[in-house]
């Protein structure tokens, strides 16, 4: 007979369930996958339907909120200063704004990457961000300073992007991309270092075969802008990090590699993403995308990669598995669908709205098999996870957009270049 669970067990599977539905305390959620587990989620609006309320934000961005209760947090240039803005999810006022004014003003960056792009992250007591050169910086959340990191320079022809990571005690961050460039865990409540490995890229040097150069030949076609991914295999943590060239695990407590395998290009924006023991890296700039059984030691390219697409459609946002298929919307605006085990293609779609560009940054954000995601041109497009493919809705709200989707207790946040959302039934 099967055992009913505990009362410990019931209640942490319930506040597990509530932590996934109504918090969304980091970029991609509670678990960086992009998933949430909510049913009820708005589907159909539009620039005046089912707004529960926008509020003006005072210059572009491209990061992505963050809520916790009834608090959003969100990163914000504001001229010199680099901010972390606080707003009352219920009706969109804002609470409190905190920041610093930049050292490195003449920081590079490219025109569609507008500074303070790595959104923040919070464990419900502190709130972290990360503002390239000028530091990563930690909150409370009345907005006082807990502590301040000066990790050095960062700088790369197009800017950063990466956001930072809560995984217990610690705080994980990509420092890059740039000649600099390094995975970093810091204590979380003070700020301190615990371990840091140094990748080589070859950011700004003469460029092998496998990367188109920039001015003088120098291979400035080389970054990565992912964010870290904790998954669990072969029972251990593993903090997931995609290179130039490669994908890595690490054991999350003490930075030590624990297996390398090959196939991405020197150009990556996206996240690893996992299901079961899967994990798949897709590279930027039309790049190459494997996928590798996680687990083993050392290089597991020929013992553990299970199949690899050496050309692929430009990528900039990560995509989401679900129920043994991988969905990822690419930057030309063209949606596709494979198998996670064999890498088949099983459909693909270009998705057209009302807004003047089909072009996507945005990552896939999934809850109650559909998939959501927001072009450029601010057109929302929800369509089925399924074998499959089915447009669900398009919900233009006529404004560009750089960032993806957030949920949290059956309402959906969206930031444009313009303003802050609120989708969901006005009260």
């Amino acid at each position: 007979m099967k055992k009913s669970p505990s009362p410990l067990a019931a209640l942490c599977l319930f506040a597990a369930h509530a932590v996934l539905a109504a918090n969304w305390p980091a970029w991609r959620g509670p678990l960086g996958t992009g998933v949430c587990d909510e049913k009820n989620l708005p589907v159909k609006w539009s620039a005046t339907e089912n707004v529960k309320w926008r509020v003006a934000l005072p210059e572009r961005g491209n990061s992505t909120p963050i809520v916790w209760n009834d608090r959003l947090l969100l990163t914000q240039p504001v001229g010199k200063q680099r901010t972390l803005m606080c707003f009352n999810r219920s009706d969109g006022k804002r609470l409190w704004q905190q920041g610093v004014t930049t050292q490195a003003d003449d920081d590079p960056t490219h025109g569609t990457n507008p500074y303070c792009s790595s959104s923040p992250v919070t464990d419900g007591e502190r709130v972290i961000v990360w503002f390239g050169s000028d530091g990563l910086h930690c909150y409370d959340f009345a907005g006082r300073k807990l502590w301040s990191r000066d990790l050095g320079v960062q700088r790369h022809i197009w800017g950063y992007g990466s956001s930072p990571v809560i995984w217990g005690d610690l705080c994980f961050l990509n420092f890059g991309p740039g000649a600099r460039s390094f995975l970093i865990a810091v204590d979380k409540k003070t700020g301190k270092t615990v371990w840091q490995h140094d990748e080589e890229t070859g950011y700004g040097k003469p460029p092998p075969s496998d990367v188109r150069g920039g001015k003088g030949g120098v291979a400035t076609y080389v970054g990565s802008w992912t964010t870290p991914v904790i998954m669990k295999a072969e029972a251990r943590d593993q903090l997931l990090m995609s290179w130039p060239r490669r994908l890595a695990a690490y054991d999350p407590k003490t930075g030590k590699e624990l297996w390398t395998c090959a196939g991405l290009n020197p150009l990556v924006y996206s996240s690893p993403i996992y299901g079961g023991d899967i994990v798949v890296a897709m590279g930027g700039f039309s790049g190459s995308s494997p996928a590798v059984r996680a687990g083993g030691s050392g290089d597991i390219t020929a013992s553990r990669r299970l199949w690899h697409h050496p050309r692929t459609k430009q990528r900039i946002g990560s995509g989401v598995i679900h129920d043994g298929h991988i969905y990822i919307h690419n930057d030309p605006g063209v949606v596709e669908c494979f198998e996670l085990k064999t890498g088949g293609l099983v459909w693909e779609e270009r998705l057209r709205g009302d807004g003047k560009t089909g072009q996507n940054w945005s990552s896939v954000m999934l809850a109650g098999g559909n998939c959501y995601t927001l072009t450029q041109g601010g057109d929302c497009f929800v369509f089925k996870a399924s074998p499959k493919f089915e447009l669900v809705a398009v919900n233009s709200l006529g404004e560009r957009s750089n960032s993806s989707v957030v949920p949290s207790n059956g309402e959906l946040f969206i930031r444009t270049h313009a303003a802050l959302w609120c989708i969901g039934a006005k009260r």
